[in-house]
């Protein structure tokens, strides 16, 4: 067999051990390396190439084994115990905490003023005054919590209750129906053929069309230059439930039977507070 061809075929080798390899470690191979975790990575990476090139290949599979068996005992030592956890990948340093910096902390980690800083405006923070709390994690990255008062607005700090959010599925994707998103929403094809009617476009057109949590399509085209109607059932139902709290106040204040006119002015009360429980839904 000529050179090139088993140098060829070693390199594919090669790649689908290492990626049957790296599926086996997990996901965090991938993200949030710890430094053990990076350690094996460019070692996996080299005993990869050695596979490639050297001729006794074999060894490199078994030095490839051993490396993932040992990062694979490594991880179950880290899920069973905590100090393992704290040895292998570290524990988090608190940088700042009540807006004021840990200057010991920041030699410890041997980060910089300007690096702190950098990493804060990351987070759209350019005051340390602001920070409540500021911790940098065993992979580097460092989490921030500003002062209650600097946090933005929220419903809960203004007393809404708003309702669950689903998420959304994608039940067209280039221009192909996915039948398993439209039933894990209760949905059917039917439903979907009268929504893209209603928008006046087709199934082929679409390169993805997503339905939120109220049952309302918005969609993609693949041809970006046509303009599609974002949905308005619930600002249209918003405006009906304002319309039937009008018109009864109308009835009330028109009407000469005074039994008629309590009625009217009840009812007018009771779809005022049904809009205002409704309206953190519908104007979402």
């Amino acid at each position: 067999m000529p050179e090139w061809i088993e140098i060829f075929l070693k390199t594919l080798l090669s790649v689908v051990v290492l990626f049957f390899m790296t599926k086996l470690l997990g996901k965090r191979q991938v993200s949030q390396l710890s430094l053990f975790e990076y350690i094996t990575g460019i070692t996996i990476g080299n005993l990869a190439a050695y596979i490639s090139l050297e001729k006794d290949w074999y060894l490199g599979l078994v030095s490839l084994a051993a490396w993932v068996a040992c990062s694979l005992g490594i991880e179950f030592l880290q899920l069973k115990s905590k100090k393992m956890r704290d040895f292998i990948d570290g524990k988090g340093t608190v940088l700042i905490r009540d807006g004021k910096v840990l200057e010991d902390n920041l030699k410890k980690e041997r980060l910089t003023t300007d690096e702190l800083m950098e990493q804060l405006r990351k987070r759209s923070v350019f005051k340390v005054a602001d920070v409540e709390f500021a911790i940098m994690e065993p992979d580097g990255d460092i989490n921030v919590l500003l002062a209650r008062k600097n946090q933005p607005l929220t419903a809960k700090h203004l007393g809404i209750q708003v309702a669950p959010e689903q998420e959304p599925q994608a039940v067209i994707m280039d221009g192909e129906i996915m039948d398993e998103a439209l039933a894990t929403i209760g949905l059917n094809r039917g439903w979907l053929k009268t929504e893209l009617d209603k928008l006046g476009v087709t199934i082929e057109n679409v390169f993805l069309g997503q339905v939120d949590s109220y049952s309302q399509l918005y969609v993609d085209l693949f041809d970006d230059k046509i303009m599609v109607p974002v949905p308005q059932e619930k600002a249209n139902l918003f405006a009906t439930l304002k319309k039937c709290e009008g018109d009864l106040m109308l009835f009330g204040l028109t009407t000469n039977n005074k039994a008629a006119k309590e009625m009217y002015e009840q009812c007018s009360k009771q779809m005022e507070e049904l809009i205002a429980q409704l309206e953190p839904v519908l104007k979402r």
